[in-house]
Formats: C-alpha cells, structure tokens, sequence
C-alpha cells in the first residue's frame, strides 16, 4: 500500500474507531467483543482500502463488515472462548444510579433480540441511518429492514412491559 493510502486509513481508523466500537457494543453487548470486532473490522477495511477510497464507502463498508463478523461468530456455535463466572466483587445493579440501571435493562432486553432485529433497531435508531442506508449496510431490501425495524420494536415493547422498565417509553 502506498504510504497516502496508509496514512488516509490511519486517519479513517483513528476518527471511526469510538463510533464502530459504540455500534459494536450495542450489536453484541459486550466491550470486549465489541473492541474484537472493530480490530477485525479494521483489518479487513486495511486490505480493502485503496479499492474503498476510490468509491468513498469506507463507513458504509466497515459496518457492513462488522456486521458480518458478527453474524458469522454466532453462526459459528463453538469457540477457544470459555466463558468465566461473573466476578461476585462487583456491585450488584442495585447499588448504581437509576440511570445506568434502567441503561443496563434496556440493553439486556436489547440483548434478548435475534441478531438481524437487533443490527435494525441499531442501524435505525442508534445509527440514526435511513431505511435505504440501512438496507445497504445489511444488504437487504427497504421493506426487510421496516419489517424487521417493527418486529423488533414490537418485541423491545413486550419484553419492556414484562421487565422493570415499563415506564419506558419504546417507539
């Protein structure tokens, strides 16, 4: 690669990296994962970058690809990965302020949704994307994404209702 071509993608890499990790996270649930993610995610942009900057998609193509990471890792049902017991020495969601309580419900219910729901009512609402944008980055057509957006949000209401959440407001 060409050193402008190497120094455009660190300063791509460099403004992205928070905001891909900030999609991440609330796609997976996980900083961990999410910082997994993005490092993939920035690897596969790396090879592709001259051929990218030359059609100027280069966020449009690192979602894409974060998001086919993701869904390829949970297709993938076994790992090296084992998880380990939750640390007992934390604070419980008790002791924390109301705000980051209510954050961490809605985040767990957001948690229970299937992956192509939950990557819609990201792009959508988080993302603050389009229907078209959305569609492109899931490489899907208009009307999945609206029919995937509502049926996540119908299933964001229902489990907002049976949770401690029910005076959020979801929609």
């Amino acid at each position: 690669m060409r050193r402008a071509d190497e120094a455009a993608f660190e300063e791509f890499a460099v403004a992205a990296q928070s905001r891909l990790r900030s999609t991440a996270y609330l796609m997976c649930g996980d900083w961990h994962h999410a910082s997994d993610l993005v490092q993939d995610t920035l690897v596969r942009l790396y090879v592709a970058w001259p051929r990218l900057q030359r059609q100027g998609a280069e966020l449009a193509y690192a979602r894409r690809t974060m998001l086919n990471l993701l869904l390829d890792q949970r297709r993938r049902r076994s790992s090296g990965e084992v998880p380990r017991a939750e640390d007992d020495t934390r604070p419980s969601g008790e002791d924390v302020a109301e705000a980051v309580s209510t954050r961490a419900a809605l985040l767990a219910t957001l948690d229970r949704l299937p992956p192509r729901q939950r990557a819609c009512v990201v792009l959508r609402y988080f993302d603050d994307l389009s229907v078209a944008d959305t569609a492109a980055a899931l490489g899907c057509t208009e009307g999945t994404v609206k029919s995937q957006t509502a049926r996540g949000l119908d299933a964001l209401r229902a489990l907002v209702a049976e949770t401690s959440l029910a005076d959020l407001r979801i929609g």
